[in-house]
């Protein structure tokens, strides 16, 4: 089973969307954050589930009903491990970094 990793500044991407999440639905956020952490968790059975991009990266595409998150992340397959660089919404034009 592939590890899966958060890099340090994932933290900080989730605090955003948290943030962004508790304006709009309060009462969903927690949830919402809850279902991109498991839906990463994918990344552990399937690491190369993601769609190819640059750098030799990859970014896993996350379904959340009407809108969804992107996963940026960097497979190993050397040391069978998955490195999430950063998560943002399909709706930001970019990765904050």
């Amino acid at each position: 089973m592939t590890r899966v990793e958060l890099a340090a500044a994932v933290r900080d991407d989730f605090d955003r969307i948290f943030d962004f999440l508790f304006e709009h639905a309060p009462e969903s956020a927690a949830d919402r954050i809850e279902a991109i952490v498991q839906a990463i968790d994918v990344l552990q059975l399937s690491p190369l589930i993601g769609r190819p991009a640059p750098h030799g990266q990859r970014e896993l595409i996350i379904s959340t009903g009407a809108s969804g998150f992107l996963a940026l992340y960097h497979y190993d397959p050397l040391k069978d491990t998955a490195l999430v660089l950063a998560v943002r919404s399909q709706r930001e034009r970019a990765y904050k970094r």
